[in-house]
């Protein structure tokens, strides 16, 4: 998975598959782009990602997730929420905001 973090006020913590990166989903009205400049960051494996999620968390960090592997560990470190996953042309999406 690919890990961004872009400092703003808050840290913005972007998470994708890493097949995923540079593609763009369409349903309906709907559109999921996984840009580069958002996305492109470093490889990282479940485990330590999901405790540099749980670091970001306290933080006050905000949370965007693209893809099945990078969903799981959202949930898995509890940074989003399952009831807040929704997917676009079958790709699963997700913020945090906890």
């Amino acid at each position: 998975m690919l890990v961004k973090v872009h400092e703003s006020y808050r840290k913005i913590v972007a998470v994708c598959d890493d097949e995923l990166l540079g593609k763009k989903f369409f349903q309906g009205k709907l559109q999921l782009d996984v840009k580069e400049a958002f996305y492109n960051g470093e490889s990282m494996n479940e485990e330590d990602l999901i405790l540099m999620l749980q670091e970001a968390d306290k933080d006050d960090s905000t949370f965007s997730f693209v893809g099945e592997k990078s969903v799981k560990a959202g949930i898995k470190a509890n940074v989003i929420n399952k009831k807040g996953v929704m997917k676009v042309q079958g790709i699963p999406h997700a913020l945090g905001l906890l």
